[in-house]
């Protein structure tokens, strides 16, 4: 069995695991930079000052840099498949407890524990996409996927950080 059939059905077109793909993408990047949008809501809800506000966005950024290491790691076997919807129902998880913190430890803790599958999804998600598209068009297939997140900072974070401020 190839490694091709162990992570996604060969029925899905090309477009549909790239579309599936970015839209994880837009929400992670959507997420991941709202925070900076909202800093001056979430200082005055939190009773903090901007900079030390400011560490909830560092803590997302390392847990980036711990958790992509530490999962490619760990889950080296699992099926990419298996492990995409892991790491997107982790972060989904992870993001309602940020929604739900109600202290600054809280709040650090589950910035810290968002970041961890975000490295770890762009780098499985880019093999899974340049596997399907093969070598003419891997390139241009990961520059698409890629494209969920630079939607995520044009038009998400803006209707994010709106949505967040009403």
């Amino acid at each position: 069995m190839s490694s091709q059939e162990n992570c996604i059905p060969p029925t899905h077109h090309l477009s549909v695991i790239i579309l599936a793909l970015a839209l994880g993408g837009f929400c992670i990047g959507t997420t991941e930079f709202v925070s900076m949008g909202l800093i001056q809501e979430i200082s005055q809800s939190f009773n903090l000052s901007i900079p030390v506000t400011g560490h909830f966005i560092s803590a997302y950024a390392l847990g980036v840099t711990i958790g992509a290491p530490v999962i490619a790691i760990l889950a080296a076997k699992v099926p990419r498949k298996t492990l995409l919807i892991g790491l997107m129902l982790f972060y989904g998880i992870a993001n309602a407890s940020t929604a739900l913190a109600n202290s600054y430890e809280s709040m650090l803790i589950s910035r810290f524990i968002s970041g961890f599958p975000h490295g770890a999804y762009f780098g499985i998600a880019a093999l899974v996409v340049a596997e399907f598209a093969g070598k003419q068009k891997r390139a241009s297939a990961v520059a698409m996927l890629m494209m969920g997140l630079n939607v995520a900072t044009v038009i998400g974070v803006p209707f994010a950080t709106w949505l967040g401020q009403l």
